[in-house]
């Protein structure tokens, strides 16, 4: 672990901060120096109940306005969990100011409005990063080498994934996922840009040629015609013949499911998101068989139940805390990795074609 130490300015008091307050802290080679808020008594009340929670040693600066702390030359990165709507502004202002920047997602409401932000970090050599936590578990490599045995999955055929809450009515009178100008895309957004990414990172980042989106229920938002999707599905094919579906849902009660089918058998991995609690990352490997012998049908199970060694969040090596860890890294490196950004890029490309489609009589979208 590196001993230089990632100074990180939090430009939000969003809730999820709070989770990423503690991955700072536990990260070994970060940590927090200021927070920012529309007003200072709002970032004051942020840092006072994290200290509450997860105490800090060092003193940490509650600042009133985002640009006060763009502007400050003791923090190296600048993590920006503001609505996406709001987000670009913000993201493109730091890379400009030489801050390393990692962002919740989507990282932009469109297409154009995520090349300006890696335009922005290019041209300022800074790190980009999107906050998408499962990336950086070590349950992930233990996946990939699975998918790549022949003989355990074979050539993928097919991937199915699903991420879904189920929101009160109080969600859908005051938080920002039911906003056309903050979070547009909805749940397709907060949601699909997670299965979206598993899909893309089961096929090793390959395109899909077309994509197919259908929104299956909605809020209507009095600043747009458009709907705001509240639950969505999804389709993608390939060049190769491999198809791809996603369901985000803010509809159905928590489901975070996954399968990779192959020719020879199945990866199934029920909480690819958020971790089950506890300490071991799980997934199966199914290779069932049907044996017939004249009038007994047999459906005999295969399952080969797997696992990682990791705590499922608040630990040194849960997922949050490697993502903190690996940015920072890569900011001592000096040489940021553009992988992050290409990944990105492509689930952007990905989610905003199944919009695209879904609000054009879903009809396929090409890529």
């Amino acid at each position: 672990m590196s001993e230089r130490i990632c100074r990180w300015g939090i430009l939000s008091a969003a809730e999820i901060a709070r989770k990423n307050w503690h991955s700072v802290a536990l990260s070994g080679n970060g940590e927090v120096a200021a927070v920012a808020s529309r007003n200072r008594d709002k970032a004051q009340q942020f840092i006072d109940e994290c200290q509450m929670s997860v105490p800090v040693a060092k003193s940490i600066d509650a600042l009133g306005s985002y640009d006060e702390l763009i502007a400050r030359t003791d923090i190296d990165a600048v993590y920006i969990p503001l609505p996406t709507g709001v987000r670009t502004e913000w993201v493109i202002k730091a890379a400009n100011a030489g801050k390393h920047v990692l962002v919740e997602k989507p990282c932009g409401v469109g297409v154009d409005e995520l090349e300006s932000i890696i335009k922005a970090c290019k041209s300022n050599n800074v790190q980009f990063m999107d906050g998408v936590m499962f990336m950086h578990s070590s349950r992930l490599p233990a996946m990939r080498q699975v998918l790549d045995d022949k003989d355990r999955i074979g050539a993928v055929r097919r991937i199915t994934s699903q991420f879904s809450f189920r929101a009160d009515d109080e969600f859908f009178r005051s938080n920002i996922r039911g906003s056309m100008g903050l979070e547009p895309a909805g749940c397709l957004g907060d949601l699909g840009w997670y299965t979206i990414r598993f899909a893309l990172w089961a096929m090793n980042y390959e395109m899909p040629a077309e994509v197919r989106g259908r929104i299956l229920a909605s809020v209507e938002s009095a600043e747009s015609s458009e709907p705001v999707p509240t639950e969505f599905e999804g389709d993608m094919l390939f060049a190769n013949g491999t198809s791809a579906s996603f369901f985000n849902s803010f509809l159905c009660e928590n489901s975070q499911i996954s399968v990779v089918n192959g020719e020879n058998g199945y990866l199934q991995v029920e909480d690819f998101v958020l971790p089950f609690f506890g300490s071991e990352l799980q997934f199966t490997v199914n290779n069932h068989s049907f044996d017939v012998d004249c009038c007994r049908f047999n459906m005999q199970r295969r399952t080969t139940g797997c696992g990682v060694q990791e705590y499922s969040n608040n630990a040194v090596n849960a997922q949050e805390v490697n993502m903190f860890r690996t940015f920072a890294d890569l900011v001592h490196s000096g040489n940021p990795d553009q992988h992050w950004q290409e990944i990105a890029f492509k689930t952007q490309q990905v989610m905003e074609a199944a919009l695209a489609s879904a609000r054009n009589g879903c009809n396929p979208v090409k890529l």
